[in-house]
């Protein structure tokens, strides 16, 4: 088949969406990926996938309707031009247009079965969002007319499908599938022993402020009050053009002022993870199931973050992490402390959290789910995965004889 994939930036086609781009033509599939920004390294790996790059423009966190407008065009003639049998679209603005386009090319002649990837409801549903009413009323309109014909639409967490009920984007009638994410790839991500001498906490994500970066510089001076050997770490991008996110001078300037080491973004968080002893994400963004979570758990570490939709579906606490309050401090400080006060809970936890990678989360079984419900799964690899779930099964027994002799 042709698979036609809209996303919102390119980087995201290899590092989010890469083993499932290279899943689709392992299966014998054409990929066609779309993203509105050129990104020369993820063209350069995309076309040795065997993937095709097209081009296609959005203006990403703005609200203009002409641009909006610029973009379904964009969509409708992208459909056109490939023919797709399949459109699978991820992100807010993608899902919205992609779906929509789908729909107008299917009057045009054109009939792609359309999909959506919704790793999250997006910024304007969060618990800080502060955007007038009718705007989130039209985002639910949006969605509403997006998805109405979707033959799936994959949630990342157990929260998501009721509160699209709730707020009338779909209906009892529609097929919603949960998937454990994006996945990660447990080659990729290995797992490590620890640090406990100090103990570093790690956070990696955008710098928004509804990421709780405020709230893990605060919760870092706190600590330090108690257990001033305790070592603190930001790694993430400047967000400049969102409404929640941290200009470069104000980054540096949080960073001086708190005692953070701060580390501007970067390819390869996996020298981070292998460096640190307990991840963070005190999120009130309205998540999915964050990446960063995912990769946490692959490489062995134990995980704080907030008792929200999406950052808690990973977390069993006080087996491979804790959970927070959402934009407390405090709240923050307090499980900090608990690690701080008692290393042991590093190794404990950490190697609980690369049991539930390998039990739930690898990227190989994700992607197998996703492809069969998608129905681009050739049969012979049926009884691949089949023969990684054994593997894996070998695998966990081999390591609890060596253990326990």
């Amino acid at each position: 088949m042709k698979v036609l994939v809209f996303s919102s930036l390119a980087y995201s086609l290899v590092n989010f969406r890469g083993d499932l781009l290279k899943a689709m033509i392992d299966n014998g599939h054409d990929v066609i990926a779309c993203a509105p920004d050129r990104d020369v390294a993820t063209e350069r790996k995309l076309a040795e996938m065997g993937v095709e790059f097209h081009l296609t423009p959005m203006q990403r966190t703005g609200t203009s309707v002409l641009s909006d407008l610029r973009l379904l065009f964009s969509y409708v003639l992208a459909i056109w031009r490939h023919k797709p049998d399949i459109v699978l679209a991820y992100t807010q603005k993608p899902i919205i247009y992609g779906g929509t386009a789908a729909r107008f090319a299917a009057a045009g002649g054109s009939k792609p079965r359309f999909y959506a990837l919704m790793s999250g409801l997006g910024q304007v549903f969060s618990t800080d969002a502060d955007y007038p009413g009718w705007l989130r009323a039209a985002v639910v309109r949006l969605y509403r007319t997006a998805l109405a014909h979707a033959r799936t639409t994959f949630v990342f967490n157990a929260d998501d499908r009721d509160d699209m009920m709730a707020l009338g984007i779909i209906n009892r009638q529609q097929r919603v599938v949960k998937v454990p994410g994006s996945g990660v790839s447990l080659e990729r991500f290995p797992p490590s022993p620890p640090v406990t001498q100090p103990i570093r906490f790690l956070l990696i994500a955008r710098l928004m402020r509804n990421k709780g970066i405020l709230e893990f510089l605060e919760a870092s001076r706190v600590v330090r009050q108690t257990y001033p050997g305790c070592q603190f770490q930001v790694v993430g991008r400047c967000e400049d053009e969102n409404p929640s996110g941290i200009s470069h001078e104000e980054s540096h300037q949080l960073a001086a002022q708190y005692g953070v080491e701060l580390v501007p973004g970067t390819d390869d968080v996996r020298p981070y993870l292998a460096a640190c002893s307990v991840f963070v994400l005190p999120s009130y963004y309205r998540e999915g199931l964050p990446r960063t979570i995912l990769e946490a758990l692959a490489s062995g570490r134990p995980i704080i973050t907030t008792d929200l939709p999406g950052c808690r579906d990973a977390i069993r606490p006080g087996h491979n992490g804790m959970l927070v309050l959402p934009r407390s401090a405090e709240s923050l400080a307090e499980a900090m402390k608990k690690f701080a006060a008692d290393p042991s809970l590093v190794e404990r936890m950490g190697s609980a959290s690369l049991e539930i990678a390998r039990e739930i989360y690898d990227v190989r079984k994700v992607n197998h789910q996703l492809l069969g419900e998608i129905d681009l799964l050739r049969s012979s690899n049926t009884q691949t995965l089949q023969d990684v779930a054994h593997s894996d099964r070998h695998s966990q027994k081999q390591l609890r004889v060596r253990a326990e002799g």
